[in-house]
């Protein structure tokens, strides 16, 4: 069976969450960055990393969360269907990966951003990546206004989101309350049994 090299807490949820919500049989082991079996599956050292039965190896969020959603159809985690629902699908996947995921950096590596070694410096690093998150949940925002999910159903993309409004949650003071339609796609989530497990899996309980 599969087996997805996941990290808590990092991106590699959305794609734990996907294959709960797929139910077919996987194995998902919690690697530690820079351990030697997550640089042998990806010499980056990044996760998530998906190794296949024949010992295939696909790294990079987005690019597992599309190869799942066609390796199982019957899922219906796609979006949609035809040319123009693949389109957004993408779109959206590449909103996650190009703009939203980095925009939290500055946030968890403030130090990578700035050459001031001080305080000061490092905080406003971390000023300027909240007001470069907050623009990117607008955006998120403005586009759930008046749905339940990101693509005409749910798919891999809200998996994708999931993560990373997390993170939001958590990093900033204010939290998510200020962008209603992030914070109920948020708790829909929450609410989704799969995920509860996934999350109370990644959590060792």
């Amino acid at each position: 069976m599969p087996k997805l090299l996941y990290h808590t807490g990092a991106c590699s949820l959305a794609p734990h969450v996907v294959l709960e919500w797929i139910g077919a049989p996987y194995e998902a082991e919690n690697v530690a960055f820079g351990s030697k079996e997550l640089l042998a599956a990806n010499p980056s050292g990044a996760v998530p990393a998906l190794i296949e039965d024949d010992g295939w190896i696909l790294t990079q969020c987005g690019a597992i969360l599309r190869y799942l959603a066609r390796k199982h159809p019957e899922a219906g985690l796609a979006g949609g269907s035809g040319l123009r629902a693949e389109a957004e699908l993408d779109r959206w996947s590449s909103f996650f990966t190009g703009d939203m995921h980095p925009a939290f950096f500055p946030l968890f590596m403030p130090a990578r951003y700035t050459v001031g070694k001080d305080a000061p410096a490092q905080e406003e690093v971390q000023e300027a990546g909240r007001k470069l998150v907050h623009r990117k949940l607008k955006l998120l925002d403005d586009h759930l206004a008046g749905r339940e999910w990101i693509l005409d159903r749910r798919s891999i993309i809200d998996a994708y989101a999931l993560p990373m409004i997390r993170w939001a949650a958590t990093l900033l003071p204010e939290g998510i309350a200020g962008w209603p339609h992030v914070q109920s796609l948020h708790d829909r989530l929450m609410a989704d049994p799969a995920v509860q497990n996934v999350l109370a899996r990644e959590a060792g309980e």
